[in-house]
């Protein structure tokens, strides 16, 4: 792996982890399903304008397309969704924390339902990786969280996994911000029925709230989105998932600076397990792995 994508990797990790303390700001003020439809239909159309500024084809294959539903409809509506609507009654570093088990679902389904090749080493990193998470978790389920919303966040890492092993064939054509793009309108559009069927329109827009929702379009929702498929294309699903272990660190530090959630000692040391984590699973892969 390269100097670019470890340092893109970083940046991913940070905005990508961040948007679980804005996200958390957002939904203690807005109802989780609508602002999520508002975000990304917004996010979307600014998107695709850009991409017809720059001259990208909205032409997309059949492939694409189909992969390009699955992405929106996975990581919009369900991680995002489920995330948003968990983070009511969960604390942003728990759901960051909970999103960092990424990396085994994605190499759970690689192996097993794609038949890709992981090295015994690289199995031993994902397990020690969620071991850490495990430890974190253990210690904020006794402590009283919400079974239900952690629930959900589980059930929006799977959905993420499958999204990001869809990713691979959806940008495969180029034409990566119309990808972008539309996979954001197709979340919008599925967000749209439960909210509207779910939900009141019950909003307190204060600066601080405009601010988060703001940051969360175009920060986590448009460049994190662009990096992440740009890391996806240079050094593949698998390495690139691993980034996702750091966001347990990114997370918690966020959240306790910005909205004063406690880090508990068993945190600190779940992070320096999911750290060496990857540092296993990066040292496992051959330079031609996807």
């Amino acid at each position: 792996m390269d100097v670019r994508a470890i340092l893109g990797g970083l940046v991913f990790a940070a905005i990508w982890a961040s948007a679980f303390t804005s996200a958390r700001i957002i939904v203690t003020n807005a109802p989780p399903l609508t602002v999520s439809a508002i975000r990304f239909l917004i996010a979307g159309i600014i998107v695709l304008a850009m991409a017809r500024m720059l001259g990208q084809s909205f032409k997309l294959t059949r492939p694409q397309w189909r992969l390009t539903i699955i992405f929106g409809i996975c990581q919009n509506a369900l991680y995002l969704g489920l995330n948003f609507v968990a983070m009511q009654t969960v604390e942003a570093s728990l759901a960051a924390i909970i999103a960092s088990s990424l990396p085994l679902f994605v190499a759970l389904i690689a192996w097993l339902v794609l038949r890709e090749q992981i090295r015994p080493l690289g199995i031993a990193g994902l397990f020690l990786g969620i071991a850490g998470v495990v430890l974190i978790m253990g210690s904020r389920l006794t402590s009283g969280v919400d079974p239900i919303g952690v629930a959900l966040c589980l059930v929006g890492a799977l959905a993420l996994a499958i999204a990001t092993l869809a990713v691979r064939g959806a940008s495969s054509g180029g034409n990566v911000l119309v990808v972008v793009g539309f996979q954001m309108l197709i979340g919008s559009a599925a967000l749209w029925v439960p909210a509207m069927a779910t939900e009141a329109w019950v909003f307190n827009w204060t600066p601080p709230i405009i601010a988060a929702f703001l940051y969360t379009i175009f920060v986590p929702g448009i460049l994190a989105t662009v990096l992440w498929f740009w890391l996806v294309r240079r050094i593949g699903t698998v390495r690139a998932a691993t980034f996702h272990f750091l966001t347990p660190f990114f997370g918690v530090a966020i959240a306790a600076l910005l909205l004063d959630e406690a880090i508990r000692s068993l945190d600190i040391l779940g992070v320096a397990i999911i750290t060496v984590a990857i540092l296993v699973v990066q040292l496992s892969k051959d330079p031609q792995a996807t």
